[in-house]
């Protein structure tokens, strides 16, 4: 009798956990909430309808500002807790919808629970914001299964490939970052084609005073956020050449698969980076199958969650691609890269930004230049209910 991946899940936990067929799902619920004050929407305040600002603004719904906590109780005290997207819509997706499927289910049918809620949500949330909020669903479902287990998430995934993680930070406290150890530097960017080749030159004169703090040997990176295109790309990239970039992150909008394959075939050196704003295997299919990414970089809270970002793990270490997941230092990130040989770095979260309660308890533990994962069952993440209300966003 053959035995699939998921049939083999299911027989772990089931030897694990007698008690598997008596769990079921009675609550379900979302809080929109700020991980730190500098993540509280503020209303724009634009100086034409030719602001450029106008190109950038995020609104509260996207990413970062818009997250959410998913709490999922059961009948028998077990809580679990995920960390998801989408803002209040996302909530309501939630709330809504998703939880119709969850309540008097067992919450360790986990990949099974996957399908059923994308399925679910084929015909309006494929991608972006129900994707979003299906990751925060799935984190919580493995939270409880941990938690049931009494094993941390990360040996339910078939154990540690590594005992720590080398970790990179993404800001501009450069030389705070040096001291405290970081092994890789990632700059964002805040020069696109709107600035002209002044830009150009006010970025590499930024990463040059950079390579100068952090010297030879450790690894740099940039961020663009998606605001360049592909001429002004290749133009940085012979640019940048001297400086021995590790990857260049988000050249271009995500949709431009033509333009970053060509990217992919035409940069040497740096490796293309993509995959913070993409969604699920069946997106990451398409990045890869166009030869449009040379690293992968999935937030585990965005694309789908610990099932859907293992699948695009599995998918990448088939086709020899590297993989640095979006935030990947948090609890639900280092999950996957713990068990994941092809993962190459975990990047900061929490340690030197600013960060309430919330972040604090997603914050893993940090010591000279590598991130640790926690062996509390479950991702060891615990909030305090009065945490959702002193923080909620609206």
């Amino acid at each position: 009798m053959t035995l699939t991946r998921r049939g083999f899940l299911g027989a772990a936990l089931a030897t694990a956990m007698p008690a598997q067929a008596k769990l079921k799902i009675v609550a379900v619920k979302a809080y929109p909430v700020a991980l730190s004050s500098r993540l509280v929407h503020r209303a724009p305040n634009f100086s034409s309808d030719y602001d450029p600002a106008r190109w950038r603004w995020l609104g509260r719904l996207s990413n970062l500002p818009g997250e959410i906590v998913v709490e999922i109780k059961t009948d028998q005290g077990l809580v679990g807790y995920g960390l998801g997207g989408g803002g209040a819509a996302g909530a309501a997706v939630i709330e809504h919808h998703l939880s119709e499927l969850l309540i008097g289910a067992n919450p360790l049918n986990v990949e099974m629970l996957w399908d059923q809620m994308y399925a679910s949500m084929a015909f309006y949330g494929r991608r972006g914001l129900g994707v979003m909020a299906l990751s925060g669903v799935d984190l919580a479902l493995w939270d409880i299964a941990g938690k049931q287990a009494g094993a941390p998430v990360h040996k339910l995934l078939g154990g540690p490939v590594k005992d720590r993680m080398r970790a990179y930070y993404t800001g501009t406290n450069i030389e705070a970052a040096a001291r405290m150890g970081f092994q890789g530097f990632k700059l964002p960017i805040r020069y696109g084609p709107r600035d002209g080749r002044d830009g150009m030159k006010k970025t590499i004169d930024e990463l040059k005073k950079i390579r100068s703090i952090i010297g030879p040997d450790a690894e740099l990176m940039i961020d663009v956020s998606c605001q360049w295109n592909v001429p002004y790309t290749l133009e940085m990239a012979e640019r940048m050449a001297d400086l021995r970039l590790y990857w260049i992150e988000e050249p271009l909008t995500p949709d431009e698969l033509e333009g970053y394959a060509q990217l992919c075939r035409e940069v040497r050196g740096p490796l293309i980076a993509s995959g913070e704003h993409e969604y699920t295997r069946f997106g990451f299919q398409e990045l890869i199958g166009h030869g449009a990414v040379k690293l992968l970089q999935p937030d585990t809270t965005w694309s789908g969650g610990l099932t859907e970002v293992r699948r695009i793990a599995a998918m990448a270490s088939a086709r020899g691609l590297p993989m640095a997941p979006h935030r990947g230092s948090s609890p639900y990130g280092l999950a996957v890269i713990m068990s994941t040989p092809n993962c190459v770095f975990a990047e900061n979260l929490g340690v030197l930004e600013e960060g309430n309660e919330l972040m604090q308890a997603i914050t893993s533990r940090f010591e000279k230049g590598y991130y640790y994962p926690n062996e509390k069952p479950g991702f060891g993440v615990e909030f305090k209910p009065e945490w959702f209300r002193k923080y909620a966003k609206t």
